[in-house]
């Protein structure tokens, strides 16, 4: 067996040490993923979606190849590992690779407008970080205008890093709002729970982990 060394790229994820901690992110994977794209023009945009969009299935004309919308969609899934900021646009852009339009390719391009304007952007584990866990979950009501199903959302801070999110959509219809967060706050608990048995594994004590507390906000 060879020692290669620290770890520094590993299936297009780069990993930069410090005496502070880590850095993680793809920059190289999206300078290749806007080279396959060819955009076209340098234009580049502060959000990587407008505010309350709601995207459908009708919008627009269908693509004729729907080929290159899957595939940068494809992409963009992997590039999430990293990017915690385009986790809900790609959410809602992966829900049409199956009949794309014209709409939803424009919002695929201003993803990868904004990811160009922010590639160097990573995440950073410090080596100073606490080993207590913070958890934040959030949800839309009936969200989806094409099935009124709602988006469960959440994130996981282990001390000061970031090391857990996702946007998914969920299973049924809910009732109320409060319906609507105690399946978001469900979904963040399954997460935790494994958290607590990874970090077990690893010797942290179980003084460390969060007690599972809330309050819900919401109307019937």
């Amino acid at each position: 067996m060879t020692d290669l060394g620290p770890l520094r790229y590993f299936l297009g994820i780069e990993i930069s040490s410090t005496s502070d901690g880590f850095y993680i992110s793809q920059e190289k994977y999206i300078q290749d993923l806007l080279a396959r794209a060819a955009l076209g023009d340098e234009r580049t945009v502060e959000t990587p979606m407008e505010l309350h969009v709601k995207l459908q299935p009708t919008d627009g004309d269908p693509l004729s190849d729907p080929t290159r919308y899957r595939h940068l969609v494809g992409s963009l899934v992997y590039l999430a590992v990293t990017r915690p900021d385009i986790s809900y646009p790609v959410h809602i852009l992966s829900q049409f690779v199956s009949a794309p339009t014209t709409v939803h390719y424009s919002h695929l391009l201003r993803v990868l407008r904004y990811l160009r304007g922010t590639i160097t952007r990573r995440l950073f584990f410090s080596r100073s970080s606490s080993l207590q866990l913070q958890c934040y979950s959030d949800a839309t009501w009936a969200s989806d205008p094409s099935d009124r199903r709602s988006l469960s959302a959440y994130c996981v801070f282990l001390g000061g890093s970031l090391i857990a999110w996702k946007t998914k959509k969920q299973t049924t219809v809910s009732r109320s709002s409060v319906e609507t967060e105690l399946r978001a706050m469900a979904l963040l608990t399954a997460e935790v729970t494994w958290l607590r048995w990874l970090l077990a594994d690893f010797g942290v004590p179980n003084s460390m982990f969060p007690k599972m507390n809330y309050i819900i906000e919401g109307d019937e």
